[in-house]
């Protein structure tokens, strides 16, 4: 499968594009970069042109400016603009990319014609906040690699890990890639989003997809998001964890395949 390297913003957003056809834009999660779809691209790809998008401050793309939720929009909406992102795209957000893309389709529903949001939040309580507070403490005190561990707990199932121990090791090659001020930028905006009371507000038609024993972002957060949005539509993945392209890729492009038009 050829791949496109793409540059926006006089290089300041890095995005990779493949296949042909109506437009599907990925934005990935925290603890991942673009790479968490690769297992599902050649899917996606074979009958959409495919453009993944790595967020502000992670493997090549200039650090956001603010650690503000509508700077990353700003951002996103740069590459909807030059890299050509037609009016009638799909687009795609796991984790913290899936709540970008709810505040990207809040504010320019315009620009999108169907929404995926995949074990992602609109606002977190304050567990939830506490431990991104923790990350980011994390993160300041011993660098990246020191969460590792951490990372591939939230990322993947537990029994996923147990026969995968190797994942451990290839989470912290992962997170090595993004900036630190990036990642704790990151973290500060998921402590304090709060999108659920735009959601009733929605006019992209949403689907919602998230994994029975995602730990980073539970069910009960993301079935508030459908719950919330007028007609989306709730999928749940028996067994996986917060990141379904990269733990259950058939089952998550199975999960898709029908809204998305694959």
């Amino acid at each position: 499968m050829q791949m496109e390297e793409l540059s926006a913003a006089h290089g300041a957003l890095k995005a990779v594009r493949a296949g042909a056809g109506r437009d599907i834009v990925l934005l990935h999660s925290l603890l991942a970069d673009r790479h968490a779809f690769d297992p599902v691209l050649p899917a996606l790809a074979e009958k959409h042109r495919v453009t993944v998008i790595n967020l502000p401050g992670f493997h090549g793309s200039q650090s956001p400016m603010l650690p503000l939720l509508d700077a990353y929009v700003a951002t996103v909406e740069d590459g909807f603009d030059e890299f050509g992102i037609g009016n009638d795209a799909v687009l795609i957000g796991n984790g913290f990319g899936g709540t970008v893309a709810l505040a990207f389709a809040l504010s320019h529903p315009e620009r999108i014609a169907k929404l995926v949001v995949c074990d992602a939040a609109a606002t977190f309580p304050e567990e939830g906040r506490q431990q991104f507070a923790g990350m980011a403490d994390k993160v300041a005190a011993g660098g990246l690699g020191s969460i590792a561990e951490i990372a591939a707990k939230r990322v993947f199932s537990p029994a996923y890990l147990t026969a995968h121990p190797e994942k451990i090791e290839e989470r912290k090659q992962v997170l090595l890639g993004i900036e630190p001020k990036a990642f704790q930028a990151a973290c500060k905006i998921l402590q304090e989003a709060d999108l659920v009371p735009l959601l009733p507000h929605m006019r992209v038609p949403t689907l919602v997809v998230c994994g029975e024993f995602d730990q980073a972002t539970p069910p009960a957060l993301n079935k508030q998001v459908a719950e919330k949005i007028p007609g989306a539509r709730y999928v749940e993945l028996p067994g996986c964890g917060h990141c379904p392209p990269l733990e259950q890729p058939q089952a998550f492009v199975a999960a898709i395949k029908d809204f998305v038009g694959l």
